[in-house]
């Protein structure tokens, strides 16, 4: 029961976590480990925990998605369900040693460029490289959106950890999306992504074979998801800002002390 308990609490953590500024995965990953789960079929286990959190997440949030950088919701949307299945995929059948040594470097870069990514961006737009939109934001075409969109979500399906902060992170120094402007959209994103790796996981990982972990973490993430979404919209854009940056730096250093 303290574990069952535990996990629960881990759940709506990770959820409202996710639904806030994103890292819930940072969250749930370590908890599942602890049960005894092999960190392969932990990753896939809180990916499948944390879906319904992303979805309720996403379903109040359903009125104020906007599009992003000239790209339809639709074909973002597509986009980010293709990458997800094909970095769960990845995950099952490559080697993950590798990966997880690059892990920390991921992350260092996701938090540098949600940082200081627009700043780089009005340089890089008075500076004439780059085509620029209003407001003096750099603007890339749909099509690098959608293949920056792809990469990012096979990430995101591969390993989870913080690819909402690596989203927000490139459509702020690509389109200088604000942060709370774009946090609908990522939130959309991160349950479509994470829909079908689900998808994946269910029938080729081992996470079924751990029920009773995997519907505590489930049942808790729903909880977080819905109170983190209701939270985030209540926030003001400096506030949700530095909560996301925060947990970015936060991640970032416990990766890197870990080693």
């Amino acid at each position: 029961m303290p574990e069952i308990s535990l996990v629960l609490l881990v759940g709506v953590a990770a959820g409202a976590l996710n639904a806030v500024g994103g890292g819930g995965t940072f969250v749930a990953l370590p908890a599942l480990v602890a049960t005894g789960l092999s960190p392969v079929t932990a990753n896939a286990s809180s990916t499948i925990a944390l879906v319904p959190g992303a979805l309720a997440g996403a379903w109040v949030h359903r009125r104020e998605l906007a599009p992003v950088g000239g790209t339809s919701t639709r074909a973002l949307t597509a986009t980010s369900v293709l990458g997800g299945a094909f970095g769960a995929a990845l995950l099952l059948v490559l080697p993950s040693a590798s990966f997880t040594a690059a892990v920390p470097w991921l992350l260092a870069l996701a938090t540098v460029l949600l940082a200081f990514g627009r700043p780089l961006s009005r340089v890089l737009s008075t500076g004439g490289t780059t085509a620029t939109g209003a407001g003096g934001s750099v603007v890339l075409s749909p099509r690098t959106v959608l293949v920056a969109q792809f990469l990012v979500a096979v990430y995101g399906g591969y390993f989870g950890g913080a690819v909402g902060i690596m989203m927000l992170a490139f459509w702020s120094i690509g389109l200088g999306l604000d942060t709370a402007a774009g946090n609908p959209m990522r939130i959309a994103q991160l349950a479509a992504l994470n829909l079908s790796a689900t998808a994946l996981f269910l029938l080729a990982s081992d996470a079924l074979r751990t029920p009773a972990v995997l519907v505590d973490m489930l049942v808790g993430a729903v909880l977080g998801g819905f109170a983190g979404a209701h939270l985030a919209r209540r926030l003001p854009a400096r506030l949700l800002r530095g909560i996301i940056l925060a947990v970015a730096v936060t991640m970032t250093v416990l990766y890197f002390l870990r080693g």
